[in-house]
């Protein structure tokens, strides 16, 4: 009986506490309590969707969500699909990669057109130079963190895709 009443107590204390639980955080999700919309560039997708949806001065003309989806997939043949190599330097790393034909245009579009923004962001010096089949990334600065966050975790960095995601959907922006 005892054990009856300390789960009884257990769940009218957590009932109170889950009623009490802020729900700010959840505004824009479905009653049913589901925040995620599937997989990643899906999700990537309805957010700017949304975001152009609530915002009256879109210019409907311009949107090109289908170019958002290529960019997308770039982004995951570069993460998954690219082959990299990784010479560790004195002041940092050169990064090999290379790819398939397909991932090859998702590394031409994406690495290149990223660099000015590392730079940006960190102040190191990166120089990406074509070659055969792919780049040679350079990047020179802080060479614990550069070969510590390799290749992929260089082309995070920079609070600049979400914006780039948006300007890209309105027609603003392509590389």
């Amino acid at each position: 009986m005892k054990l009856l009443l300390g789960l009884a107590l257990a769940l009218v204390t957590a009932t109170a506490a889950m009623a009490q639980h802020d729900h700010s955080s959840d505004v824009g999700h479905t009653s049913s309590g589901a925040k995620e919309s599937g997989q990643s560039a899906f999700a990537a997708i309805a957010e700017i969707v949304g975001i152009l949806k609530d915002d009256p001065t879109t210019d409907w003309s311009r949107v090109d969500i289908e170019t958002l989806r290529q960019h997308l997939i770039d982004m995951e043949l570069v993460t998954i699909g690219a082959d990299v190599s990784t010479e560790r330097t004195p002041q940092g790393a050169i990064f090999s990669v290379t790819g398939n034909e397909r991932t090859l245009r998702g590394i031409m579009a994406m690495v290149p057109a990223h660099a000015p923004f590392l730079e940006g962001e960190t102040g190191w010096d990166v120089l990406v130079t074509e070659v055969e089949g792919g780049v040679l990334m350079r990047v020179e600065g802080n060479p614990a963190q550069i070969q510590a966050l390799g290749f992929i975790g260089l082309m995070t960095i920079g609070a600049h895709h979400q914006e780039h995601h948006l300007m890209m959907a309105k027609g603003n922006v392509v590389h």
